[in-house]
């Protein structure tokens, strides 16, 4: 693993909740997220497989065919203490700034607060005039499936949105980022080891986006398996085949410092997710 602790380092300027320090790394800039102190009693975990989570997401989501915030796994020594942290390279510059889709919601409609209530976010994407809807569409609702075979449950609107070029005036979908919250984090090996093949099913198809639905949590498999939304199945329909679901296993089983026991569990409720969204696929097609 690349080894973060003499990295040149910067004033940090990024939001969130997690630790985070500003690296320069082989001369790229990095926001490098380190894992949280321990928050819940009776809790052994560490808040390590953050990083994990951060790495698989995102590179589940460059194997679908998106463009990614590239992401690497690494170490830092702080105070005698190595810790796991993932380095999620800045692609933004003096050139390309990033518009966070909270933003874009704040200027849209100055009547109505916008949080994560789907007909809400659908609404900024038609009326804002700045953006090619049916692009920004397409490309939510693809996020929103992969969200979905990955757990994500923090797609909030300050983790997607726009890449502006202020040269040329060209706004597109930005590269995906902020995928920490998937996968399960939370979950200690031990408590992987302890489960059956019904628990960890459950826990794949019990999975709630931010996103809701008339006030409720939209539940990932359940919405998807429904096939109520049209843009949603088209989303399937265009990106299910290039979901290759074995080259996802192999990235997995290739991670040095993660756990077999850890690797079992991604891979088996990927796989479960993946399974529901064939089977969708295999109806809309």
């Amino acid at each position: 693993m690349i080894d973060f602790t003499n990295a040149i380092e910067e004033f940090n300027n990024y939001k969130g909740s997690e630790k985070k320090k500003t690296l320069i790394y082989d001369n790229k800039k990095y926001l490098v997220k380190f894992p949280d102190p321990i928050r819940e009693k009776n809790k052994n975990i560490s808040y390590i497989n953050n990083a994990f989570s951060e790495y698989i997401g995102s590179n589940v989501f460059r194997i679908a065919g998106f463009k990614t915030q590239n992401t690497l796994l690494g170490k830092y020594d702080y105070k005698g203490k190595e810790k796991i942290v993932c380095a999620c390279e800045d692609f933004t510059d003096n050139e390309n700034v990033l518009y966070e889709f909270e933003n874009l919601a704040l200027s849209t409609n100055p009547d109505k607060k916008i949080e994560t209530e789907l007909n809400d976010i659908m609404e900024v994407i038609e009326e804002n005039k700045m953006i090619n809807t049916e692009e920004t569409k397409r490309k939510f609702w693809e996020m929103f499936v992969v969200d979905s075979l990955i757990g994500n449950t923090d797609r909030h609107n300050g983790n997607w949105g726009f890449l502006l070029n202020k040269t040329t005036g060209n706004i597109e979908f930005a590269p995906i980022y902020d995928c920490g919250s998937c996968l399960n984090p939370m979950l200690e090996d031990e408590e992987i080891e302890k489960m059956n093949d019904t628990e960890l099913k459950n826990l794949a198809i019990n999975c709630y986006s931010c996103i809701k639905e008339n006030g409720k949590k939209i539940n990932y498999m359940s919405f998807i398996s429904q096939r109520k939304n049209e843009e949603c199945n088209n989303a399937i329909k265009r990106l299910f085949t290039n979901i290759d679901i074995k080259e996802i296993e192999n990235f997995i089983d290739n991670i040095e410092c993660i756990s077999s026991v850890r690797k079992e569990f991604y891979k088996k409720i990927i796989n479960q997710r993946y399974n529901i969204l064939k089977n969708v696929y295999e109806k809309c097609k």
